[in-house]
């Protein structure tokens, strides 16, 4: 698969983390793009930075050379996670004044996967307006709510429940949590 991540300034950087962790690289072609806010958000939350796995290539935002940016190059999938109501917002309202941004316009317009992960609570009447739009246009939002039913024992792993959902839309195979009532192996 094809797949571009992207970060925004959304608390919950740690999410965006273990799904990079959980793309192989070798299997998958990734792509990052991160917002300017969510740069100053990983310093907070990842003091040692954000680890890329060899092979992810990065793109800055204020360029629209990726191939991704065009409709005739169109990738399989994009994640954006955490997703900000802000950025969900303008994508809602098919605003593309950034490479975060156009991409996703890209993906609802070409039909292809794109999934946003929002990290937010209370929700607005405005925000809820603008899921209901994207899930009009197609997108998947699959917003940071962790399961507890595998009792995870650490942030990690109650991370990872949300990253094997993404990673389950994806298509991706994992190994992260426990399916619910799954017969062990």
């Amino acid at each position: 698969m094809r797949i571009v991540v992207a970060i925004t300034g959304a608390t919950g950087i740690l999410y965006a983390q273990r799904l990079l962790d959980n793309l192989d690289p070798r299997q998958h072609e990734i792509h990052l793009v991160v917002s300017r806010y969510a740069r100053q958000v990983i310093a907070e939350e990842l003091p040692d930075g954000l680890r890329l796995p060899e092979g992810v290539v990065t793109h800055n935002l204020a360029s629209m050379d990726a191939p991704f940016a065009s409709g005739s190059n169109a990738f399989d999938a994009m994640v954006v996670i955490p997703c900000t109501m802000g950025t969900m917002g303008r994508i809602a309202h098919g605003l593309s004044e950034d490479l975060l941004l156009r991409t996703a316009d890209v993906m609802l317009k070409e039909k292809r996967q794109l999934i946003l992960v929002p990290r937010e609570t209370p929700l607005s009447l405005v925000q809820v307006k603008n899921m209901e739009l994207l899930l009009l246009a197609g997108a998947t939002l699959l917003p940071a709510n962790p399961s507890f039913y595998s009792h995870p024992q650490s942030i990690v792993e109650v991370v990872d429940t949300v990253v094997a959902r993404v990673l389950d839309h994806l298509g991706v195979a994992h190994r992260l949590m426990p399916r619910w009532r799954a017969e062990p192996e």
